[in-house]
């Protein structure tokens, strides 16, 4: 097989990203904070933002699922969520917390242009903070239809980030 005419680690960094910032509220798992970075990379999104208890980088098991694209993919931590929050909204962020909410607004309704946005995604429990919830701009939804009504947070990631990458280009 050929090789894939892919950008290198320093072409990636300093190509043009996405005005999206993720934040991770208290993840327990490193396999999903790996995942997330992944994630990320692939949809160019400008920076993750490692709150309270997320593992970060370097561990094994974080690089195991994140393939590299914790090199590719700034990064900052924070003491907690509310810190990291502050720092995206005085840098001109929105804020909008990933969650099941009262007067959420479904994913499939959201009208993104393209303006910078920070994103919370909440613990694999217990969701994103309270006190998060009540300083955020507003709370996004993904529409479920199963007996579940709850998906991973690195899949709740991927789809999150694919729909508003997808609204925002407009030749997808």
């Amino acid at each position: 097989m050929e090789e894939l005419e892919r950008k290198s680690p320093e072409e990636i960094k300093s190509s043009p990203k996405h005005p999206v910032i993720v934040i991770l509220d208290d993840i327990r798992s490193m396999h999903n904070v790996g995942s997330v970075f992944r994630t990320c990379d692939a949809f160019a999104i400008e920076e993750i933002y490692l709150c309270g208890y997320t593992p970060a980088p370097p561990h094994r098991d974080i690089h195991k699922t994140a393939l590299g694209a914790t090199e590719t993919v700034k990064w900052k931590n924070f003491d907690t969520t509310i810190d990291a929050v502050n720092y995206a909204r005085d840098a001109g962020y929105r804020i909008l917390a990933v969650e099941q909410a009262r007067n959420s607004i479904m994913l499939n309704r959201l009208n993104w242009q393209n303006e910078k946005i920070a994103l919370v995604f909440g613990n694999e429990v217990a969701g994103v903070n309270e006190q998060v919830l009540q300083i955020a701009d507003g709370c996004i939804e993904i529409p479920q239809w199963g007996a579940k009504h709850s998906l991973n947070i690195s899949v709740s990631v991927g789809v999150v980030l694919w729909e508003m990458v997808r609204i925002s280009t407009p030749s997808l």
